[in-house]
């Protein structure tokens, strides 16, 4: 999850909340861009400093449960790529996966704890790695003594996350942070790119995208991850079907299909990330 997207749905349940945040938008983009000022460290302390002067002391319950959900879900793909790195010797080979790998790790923890720092004292208890089980109750069985399975388990994650932060560049039209939401849309999305990239050096059948059929969204070859792509194989957008366009037999349904990305509705997604998490700790 990103800033831009916990405005968004914070939008959703206070429509005020760029009023209180400042009426001068000038301020929004110095805040998207003290990444370029201040160290990174001290961006939870900013973000939890802008939230306080836009509710005061206490932060509306929508809100809270808002930035919670974006933390639980952070907290779960950090556990993932750090069991992996830490208590998974030899799973990752050494060499550019492994420095990808790790990247990706690191970017997850930075949420976590720019959100951790936005909450303050009303953030959730951690989610710890012992409250995941990201075997999906046996369905992943060897993810984390089968590479090929570890990848596909990560890509159904970054795969999610995409399609989760849909619908943000309508929200934001107008706006000076529309630019940045783009930007770590765009990362988010690499992040799944490489990973495909990955997966298919190791000799599957995979593009760097999601492709699909008119039978089929999910392109991974998991059933197990079906819900991750559902929606994905539509052909039709802003009412216009992409397939065979202005006559052009060569724009086939695939490659109509490969040319969007859908969204997912957050109770989509809560039930995905339910697939992980142990009974006693479900979103």
């Amino acid at each position: 999850m990103n800033i831009v997207n916990i405005l968004e749905e914070i939008e959703k349940v206070d429509g005020e909340i760029y009023e209180r945040l400042s009426p001068r938008r000038s301020a929004m983009k110095d805040f998207y861009s003290m990444g370029k000022k201040i160290a990174f460290a001290a961006a939870p302390l900013a973000l939890g400093s802008m939230f306080t002067k836009a509710y005061g002391q206490t932060l509306p319950t929508a809100v809270v449960n808002t930035l919670n959900f974006a933390l639980s879900l952070e907290y779960l793909e950090y556990h993932l790529y750090n069991h992996a790195l830490v208590a998974a010797p030899g799973l990752i080979p050494a060499g550019a996966s492994l420095s990808a790998i790790t990247t990706i790790r690191d970017h997850e923890l930075a949420h976590v704890n720019l959100l951790k720092g936005a909450l303050g004292t009303s953030a959730r208890t951690e989610i710890t790695y012992a409250m995941t089980d990201f075997t999906a109750g046996g369905t992943f069985a060897d993810v984390y003594t089968n590479y090929s399975t570890f990848l596909k388990v990560a890509l159904g994650f970054e795969d999610t996350g995409v399609r989760a932060y849909k619908g943000q560049a309508t929200v934001l039209k107008g706006l000076t942070v529309l630019t940045t939401a783009l930007q770590i849309h765009s990362l988010e999305a690499r992040h799944a790119s490489k990973i495909r990239q990955i997966l298919a050096g190791l000799g599957v059948g995979i593009k760097p995208w999601i492709t699909g059929s008119a039978t089929v969204s999910n392109d991974t070859g998991v059933p197990q991850v079906d819900a991750v792509y559902a929606g994905e194989n539509l052909d039709v957008q802003a009412g216009i079907t992409i397939t065979g366009i202005n006559g052009n037999s060569g724009v086939t349904r695939a490659a109509a299909v490969e040319c969007f990305d859908e969204p997912l509705d957050g109770a989509s997604v809560a039930t995905i990330a339910n697939l992980f998490i142990r009974t006693g700790f479900k979103l």
